[in-house]
């Protein structure tokens, strides 16, 4: 995802990976759109309380969080760009 994102590729939007907020990591962020990606592996299904408390946070900060499913960003990546770029277009529904 990040070979997608980086050096503005996406709509000409600046993305960092890796990119503290709080007592978070978020995985992608775009301050200039005020969005939030996150990746979640399988280890997630047993964390949803916790994903969830942090996408309070993110989301009370004033960010816009999209979570995807590893196998999905890799099966599907151009679909997920896509869904990416209708929410910052603001057709999107994730």
């Amino acid at each position: 995802m990040w070979w997608r994102l980086r050096n503005c590729q996406l709509n000409g939007l600046k993305f960092r990976r890796q990119y503290p907020i709080g007592p978070y990591v978020a995985d992608f962020v775009c301050l200039e759109a005020g969005l939030v990606i996150e990746l979640d592996g399988g280890q997630h299904q047993e964390r949803a309380a916790q994903d969830e408390d942090r996408t309070a946070y993110l989301e009370k900060e004033g960010f816009r969080v999209l979570r995807y499913w590893d196998d999905q960003v890799l099966k599907q990546t151009d679909a997920v760009l896509s869904d990416i770029l209708a929410v910052l277009s603001g057709s999107g529904s994730s």
